[in-house]
């Protein structure tokens, strides 16, 4: 074949797949409202066991920011399971909206994922979380413990003794200033309780439950530690020494960039051995 024609249709084959791929994303997306909340979310779809997707973030955790984390679990484990994710309600850079529920900050956010997972007629499934979604795997552990059949834990947030106001502090900076922008109705005044009852009310361990809570939990856990600032490897490896059925990953597992593959393979093996026979 003509060196060029070759080319051309390369070109032509890579552009088509992009836009077949950019189709499928699409079309996996959509909007559920409930009341005065406006939850985006993604579903792939599919007859695997459901795998809720909690992205890092913090509170501007997004679609977008799951697929490009250290690793992305719709693209790793969508040939074994029904993965679902959500832009966190009142994400700077996601479409998910509602009131800023000052008095119940992890539990609107519990309530959001679990509205979902109902809407989409989910009732036992597993979760995956980055970042902020350890404290909210721990809190739907708490509220749903038998509608969860297991939980991973990546890189996920804790409190820090020697910088006990860093989440506080970092969220209204980096997150309550741009929210007040854009919706108006919100005050920094709100924000600033918000983040309060959030991150100071209970400036312990992994802010949404105790230690006590985390010794009696049944659910079968695989915590994947890391160690900056906002991700204490010290809180991580607590939690995964308390909990019963907990497993932990080797550390460090994303540097060198050659580990991440490794770890993508402890957590596979994690979800498939305790996902249900009848899955």
């Amino acid at each position: 074949m003509d060196p060029a024609r070759r080319n051309i249709i390369a070109t032509a084959t890579v552009v088509t797949e992009f836009a077949a791929q950019n189709a499928r994303a699409a079309a996996g997306t959509a909007f559920f409202d409930k009341g005065p909340v406006r939850t985006h979310y993604e579903d792939q779809g599919g007859t695997g066991f459901p795998l809720l997707c909690i992205p890092g973030g913090g509170l501007n955790s997004v679609l977008a920011s799951l697929h490009n984390g250290p690793f992305d679990p719709f693209k790793e484990f969508a040939g074994d399971f029904r993965c679902v994710s959500q832009d966190l309600r009142n994400a700077n850079a996601g479409q998910s909206a509602g009131p800023l529920e000052i008095d119940r900050p992890w539990d609107s956010h519990t309530d959001d994922q679990l509205d979902l997972m109902d809407h989409l007629g989910i009732n036992k499934f597993m979760v995956i979380g980055f970042c902020i979604g350890g404290p909210l795997i721990w809190n739907l552990l708490k509220r749903a413990p038998d509608r969860i059949v297991a939980a991973v834990l990546a890189q996920p947030s804790g409190f820090r003794p020697e910088m006990p106001t860093l989440s506080y502090d970092g969220n209204m900076m980096g997150w309550g200033p741009e929210l007040v922008k854009r919706r108006p109705e919100i005050t920094m005044d709100g924000v600033q309780r918000y983040l309060a009852n959030m991150y100071m009310s209970h400036p312990d361990f992994v802010y949404t439950v105790t230690r006590d809570f985390v010794r009696q939990c049944q659910t079968p856990v695989l915590i994947l530690p890391d160690d900056i600032p906002a991700h204490p490897y010290r809180v991580a490896m607590e939690a995964a020494m308390l909990a019963p059925n907990a497993e932990v990953s080797m550390y460090p597992w994303k540097q060198p960039k050659e580990l991440i593959p490794i770890a993508v393979r402890q957590v596979r093996s994690f979800l498939k051995s305790h996902r249900p026979i009848s899955a």
